[in-house]
């Protein structure tokens, strides 16, 4: 009898804590989406306490790029700034942000700026009940974020829930500089080398694209679309300077290389990594 009630007691205690055993999260797991909840909450538990929020899109990007590449660069850059950060989470990125559909270049599927503020509020708040004490929102698409939507939406929901979680120690941010800060020191150096000055599906986001998409077995950049990659010409300001194809493509894409792929890749992790280090100092 004292056997079978120690066996059951035994049974019992695997039960209520077997999961326990298995609950220390390997260092290296970043990503929220390829971890296992006991997984997620001994990271937290280790001091993982921040969740990265970022936002992709889904848009025409010439005839080069694939319409996901806002999506695919992204899921790569928060990865990339979780692990330098060490404290911090990357959440599954959002493929839709704000945006027009087009019938004549078919690539695009976007939400408003509205719709995006409420998804952007829920999934923070969701984090937040998840157990994180900080939430960081940022995006690899313009749209929303200043003069590219009707409102900054990402500095907007941040500010809102930060003032209603700040008194319990838990704070939202907005990092600004993985975007338009990132990509102005990307044409600065680039355009001191004599390249030309690209936007939309230009050098920058093309050169990302395939510097991200070596070692991955995937073809996001039509090679043999590159000699077409060519649009409206653009000033030194980034102003439309004349006419050229109507093919999506802000600038000129012909010269994009891996190795400025790595550049602006790197820029915009670091510039995002420096701003978050501000926000939420790293432990000594």
């Amino acid at each position: 009898m004292k056997k079978i009630l120690a066996a059951s007691a035994a049974l019992a205690l695997v039960l209520t804590f077997g999961h326990v055993a298995h609950a220390a999260a390997p260092s290296n797991l970043v990503e929220f989406e390829m971890m296992t909840w006991p997984e997620v909450k001994a990271a937290i538990a280790a001091g993982k306490t921040t969740a990265l929020v970022y936002t992709g899109g889904t848009e025409q990007r010439g005839p080069q790029n694939v319409n996901g590449g806002h999506t695919l660069l992204g899921k790569y850059t928060v990865k990339a700034i979780a692990e330098k950060l060490g404290n911090a989470i990357a959440m599954p990125v959002l493929s839709y942000t704000p945006n027009n559909a087009s019938a004549e270049l078919p690539g695009t599927i976007g939400l408003t700026g509205d719709i995006l503020a409420l998804v952007l509020e829920r999934i923070a708040e969701q984090s937040i009940q998840s157990g994180f004490k900080n939430v960081v929102l940022m995006g690899d698409h313009g749209g929303g974020q200043g003069p590219l939507g009707p409102k900054n939406v990402y500095d907007t929901v941040a500010k809102k829930l930060d003032a209603k979680y700040a008194p319990q120690g838990i704070h939202v941010y907005y990092c600004d500089q993985v975007y338009a800060p990132a990509n102005a020191e990307f044409d600065r150096i680039t355009v001191a080398k004599g390249l030309p000055l690209g936007a939309h599906a230009g050098i920058s986001d093309t050169s990302e694209m395939m510097y991200l998409e070596k070692g991955h077995g995937d073809d996001w950049v039509r090679k043999d679309e590159l000699k077409n990659a060519v649009g409206i010409p653009l000033t030194p300001d980034g102003k439309p300077a004349g006419d050229g194809p109507k093919n999506g493509i802000m600038g000129d894409a012909r010269p994009s290389t891996v190795e400025l792929g790595k550049l602006m890749f790197d820029t915009k992790v670091a510039y995002a990594v420096k701003q978050i280090q501000s926000f939420i100092p790293p432990k000594k």
